[in-house]
């Protein structure tokens, strides 16, 4: 579970529908006192912690928790507040977002976390429909069959299948398996998406990934 500790109330509910909507379970604190009285009684697997809280800012709020707890946390702060990173990473953050910010970012940031953490145990196999995907061969099946793919679509099919609720941007995808910066005009992720449909209904006429108009891929329901 996942607690969000943010007073701005919009803020709050937008955050707990898109981690309910990607599979987490959410819990939720609108001020300081609220907030750690609840990290403090509850086991959460991660916190999203807001630096200008009422009652007791994240930064005191963090610090006391690092005196009994080590539960993850991801500090969440406008642009223009005044934050030293460094400050944040000694007394206990483990990651840090702008805002305003992108709920695909805060999404893969929250995963990476976990899985850097141990909250999330890292699975060998991943399946889908009757798709099979073995992380240690690097091989995908359909069914008995091998589905050929280069190291470019194991990658998307991984992350697609790692997270099988979720519509991926062409940014989103580009940037989380390359790690570099993703322009407007690149067709790269259309080229990718084409070739893995062409050879998935080489081998069966079962639907694996469906666009999203004006949004982007996920995997077919």
């Amino acid at each position: 579970m996942i607690l969000v500790i943010e007073d701005d109330i919009m803020i709050n509910n937008l955050l707990c529908k898109v981690l309910s909507d990607n599979g987490f379970e959410v819990d939720s604190a609108q001020d300081g006192e609220e907030g750690l009285a609840k990290a403090m009684d509850k086991d959460y697997e991660l916190i999203l912690l807001d630096l200008m809280l009422p009652k007791k800012t994240g930064e005191e709020l963090l610090a006391t928790l690092r005196k009994t707890k080590n539960t993850p946390a991801i500090v969440l702060s406008a642009k223009n507040e005044v934050v030293n990173r460094i400050e944040l990473l000694r007394i206990g953050a483990d990651d840090y977002i702008s805002k305003p910010f992108d709920v695909d970012e805060v999404i893969l940031r929250i995963e990476a976390v976990l899985r850097r953490t141990g909250a999330v145990k890292p699975e060998t196999e991943l399946k889908y429909k009757e798709m099979r995907l073995d992380k240690e061969s690097k091989r995908v099946y359909l069914g008995e069959n091998e589905l050929t793919c280069t190291s470019m679509e194991y990658s998307i099919l991984e992350l697609m299948l790692n997270n099988p609720n979720k519509v991926f941007s062409k940014r989103n995808l580009f940037e989380s398996i390359t790690g570099d910066e993703y322009l407007a005009d690149d067709n790269t992720m259309n080229v990718h998406m084409s070739n893995l449909r062409k050879k998935i209904a080489k081998i069966t006429d079962e639907s694996y990934i469906d666009t999203v108009y004006g949004m982007g891929y996920r995997l077919s329901k």
